[in-house]
């Protein structure tokens, strides 16, 4: 076992994490120039679409992290029926959720009732389709609605934060059903989905639209909350959250309800992209 891996499993995930937090939080200027600086040089990150491209205008680092982009920045499929990608990034994995089993890398897989944390809700995906697009320290860290959708619940599982950097993927051992996660429920017009915010290794924070911070506090036990007749409806496209530092977000759909386009593990991808057709 490569020692990276080995030092996933050694290394107080939560400590790092919260020692992150406020790092990339501390408003001492020449601290959050030259971390976005860095960033910026090391990764290549792409500033053009930025709504706010002069780096000394951001607070502190996370606030660069999370940045807006320019309105037309991210078009949707003009199809209305388009499954659009709710997240810049690369596809980590993508296609049939087979038996309830959701292939991870080559060799590895987990249950959806594991990533879910709750068999019933997962008996819906069973033979259904699933997208994994991981998002990289360079990438838009907001995340958006595949489709229109209403709310119906969320449930934090508590978890590891583990790296979700692909050397990390390839090695662990059902990583994202292992991992601290936000599952969103959604009702769409041709049925339910679902959208996991997967935690990991340095990650802050993860927030939604309708609730705010929502990840630290890190879980002990699960929290579910009942989001139905709340209201909560959100439109394609529309920005359903964001991650404080990188992460996965994964999407799950019903067998039958959209087909998706033919996608490659690392294929490159931006919010808004194609990844199939309503059905």
């Amino acid at each position: 076992m490569r020692s990276s891996v080995v030092l996933q499993h050694l290394l107080p995930h939560r400590l790092l994490s919260r020692l992150v937090l406020y790092a990339t939080r501390w408003r001492w200027q020449p601290w959050k120039d030259f971390l976005i600086r860095r960033i910026v040089r090391a990764y290549g990150v792409d500033l053009s679409q930025a709504e706010q491209p002069e780096l000394s205008s951001y607070a502190h680092f996370n606030a660069f992290f999370t940045r807006a982009l320019k309105p037309d920045a991210r078009p949707l499929p003009s199809d209305p029926k388009a499954v659009a990608c709710p997240a810049d990034g690369r596809i980590s994995q993508a296609g049939a959720i087979t038996n309830g089993r959701i292939m991870q890398a080559k060799g590895q897989d987990f249950s959806a009732g594991e990533l879910l944390g709750d068999e019933q809700a997962a008996s819906v995906y069973a033979n259904g389709r699933f997208v994994t697009v991981y998002l990289s320290p360079r990438d838009y860290h907001r995340v958006h609605m595949p489709l229109a959708g209403e709310l119906i619940e969320t449930l934090h599982i508590p978890g590891r934060l583990f790296s979700v950097a692909p050397f990390a993927v390839d090695a662990i051992p059902r990583l994202f059903a292992r991992n601290e996660r936000l599952v969103c429920h959604f009702q769409g017009e041709a049925g339910p989905f679902a959208l996991v915010l997967v935690g990991a290794m340095l990650v802050s924070g993860i927030e939604t639209v309708w609730s705010g911070v929502e990840v630290p506090p890190y879980a002990s036990r699960p929290q579910r909350q009942d989001w139905r007749g709340q209201g909560i409806h959100l439109a394609r496209g529309a920005e359903m959250g964001r991650f404080n530092m990188g992460s996965t977000a994964i999407l799950l759909l019903p067998a039958g309800v959209a087909e998706l386009t033919l996608l490659q593990s690392q294929q490159t991808v931006q919010m808004g992209s194609l990844l199939g057709r309503v059905t």
